[in-house]
């Protein structure tokens, strides 16, 4: 190991604490390949989770081929932009946050920040959430019975286990992902093969057609479920690569490891949901828990071990790279002081969901429609900053609102706040959103019913909107400044 690496501690050995924060790493520890990163984004996507979106894409009412064709393009295109940002990690050598600066300035950068740790702090706590309500499910059809205490030691005990490895920092994670992969993959294949016979393709093959809008609907939920709830975090993981590493492997390795699983399982969720329609009810208050009514009793311990474990190993991604986005906001901490505070968080969502919301699809749906708008903006911005610049950043200026990037970007801030407006103007997942939908004429509220009527009423069109506007606003607009700024010396 290097003085360097000792110092920071990124050991490429397991349980090594690392010291690394928000700085840049340097050029003696960027010994990552690309294909390192199959390992973190395949293990972290590869939980039976995914397989409860195929029941949600039905739910829109589109057909089998509909959902297939949406749910293999939304995997596949979100890990695609997934990989473009990851282009920014390997170019910068720093949290995807920080290189964020380069687009919104080191103080404009803020704005998006919080949002951006939102997110994560969301998106670890739903899986939290998804560990314990697997383990209350499954331990109740062995019998064992399902109590308060239960739920309250299940808790603890997955938050401590995801809070731990976050701690440990980046090597130890991606040790631990390489060998996920291998177990929770092998047990997902024969959790698959256990239920798929029961498939009743009559039925599935029977079910109608859906309209354009009740299509694009579906693929703005599966595009913001899968790659766009990761894209804010995705350079986290790219930083230690070399930066004479391809650019199109670094966005192939991460789109293979991020895509494969959820293609597989979203396609096999498809197939068990349009065989019980009852299993979209029983899925909406226990995503991964009433998979278990499929299982013969003797593969209910292996099924909650894969599920927990590729739960938890997602998490892991999430609750890492929110402790480095609370650093990016000014937060004066090390990094695993960092990352037990959202530990902390988190276990206290969690506590809340199990115990006290009345399902957990309300909430997982309010959470994924609601962020996905300013995400899908951000995305859009730092997407076209990304392809736009050809050189590595100036990395002491991504800290110093004096340098190249300034204080405040306000192209990418007004771009990001008027996206962030009309987008959700266009979604209708909470009672004060969707207010353009009937000046559009794109969908009419039923008051009597409560719902709304209309082809483009539940399309998500705002998730969609955010992203496009945003990428082409930024890279246009701002295509002049970028190159002065890498035309300084």
């Amino acid at each position: 190991m290097t003085d360097n690496a000792a110092r920071r501690g990124t050991s490429t050995s397991a349980l090594v604490l690392e010291r690394q924060g928000i700085e840049v790493v340097a050029e003696t520890d960027r010994t990552a390949h690309p294909r390192d990163l199959f390992w973190p984004w395949f293990a972290a996507n590869i939980s039976v989770f995914g397989m409860s979106y195929g029941t949600w894409i039905l739910g829109f009412g589109i057909s089998f081929v509909q959902a297939t064709i949406v749910g293999i393009a939304g995997a596949i295109i979100s890990f695609i932009l997934c990989g473009l940002v990851a282009i920014a990690g390997k170019r910068g050598s720093a949290p995807t946050m920080v290189l964020s600066r380069a687009a919104f300035g080191v103080h404009g950068q803020k704005l998006p920040g919080i949002i951006s740790w939102i997110v994560s702090i969301g998106w670890e706590t739903i899986l939290a959430i998804l560990a314990v309500l697997a383990t209350a499910t499954v331990f109740e059809a062995l019998g064992v019975g399902v109590g308060t205490e239960l739920k309250i030691l299940a808790s603890g005990v997955i938050a401590a286990l995801i809070v731990t490895a976050s701690v440990l920092g980046y090597h130890t994670i991606m040790k631990l992902q390489s060998i996920l992969t291998w177990a929770t993959g092998i047990m997902t294949l024969l959790f698959l093969a256990l239920v798929l016979p029961s498939v009743n393709f009559a039925a599935v093959f029977s079910i109608p057609h859906g309209s354009l809008g009740q299509t694009l609907g579906a693929f703005a939920m599966v595009l913001t479920g899968f790659g766009l709830g990761w894209i804010n975090i995705s350079a986290d993981w790219s930083r230690y690569q070399s930066r004479t590493a391809s650019d199109r492997s670094i966005v192939f390795w991460n789109t293979l490891g991020g895509a494969s699983a959820p293609v597989l399982l979203v396609v096999a969720g498809l197939l068990l949901a349009g065989s019980d329609s009852s299993l979209l009810d029983k899925i909406g208050s226990d995503p991964v828990g009433a998979l278990t009514l499929l299982l013969p009793s003797w593969a209910l311990i292996p099924f909650w071990l894969t599920a927990v474990l590729s739960l938890i190993s997602g998490a892991v991604l999430g609750i890492y790279s929110s402790g480095l986005t609370l650093l990016s906001l000014g937060i004066k901490l090390p990094r695993p002081v960092a990352a037990g505070i959202d530990g902390l968080l988190l276990t206290i969502g969690t506590i809340y969901v199990v115990f006290f919301a009345p399902d957990f699809k309300g909430p997982f749906e309010s959470f994924l429609l609601t962020l996905g708008v300013p995400l899908a903006a951000w995305a859009g911005i730092m997407i076209a900053d990304t392809l736009r610049r050809k050189r590595e950043y100036a990395d002491a200026e991504l800290f110093d609102p004096q340098g190249r990037y300034g204080a405040f970007d306000w192209i990418s801030l007004g771009t990001f706040v008027t996206a962030i407006a009309v987008g959700w103007g266009m979604v209708v997942n909470l009672p004060w959103q969707g207010y353009l939908m009937e000046p559009l004429r794109l969908a009419f509220y039923n008051e009597a019913e409560g719902y709304w009527e209309g082809d483009w009423g539940y399309a998500n069109l705002g998730i969609l909107f955010a992203l496009v506007f945003s990428f082409l606003v930024t890279y246009f607009a701002r295509a002049g400044k970028i190159r002065r700024q890498e035309a300084q010396s």
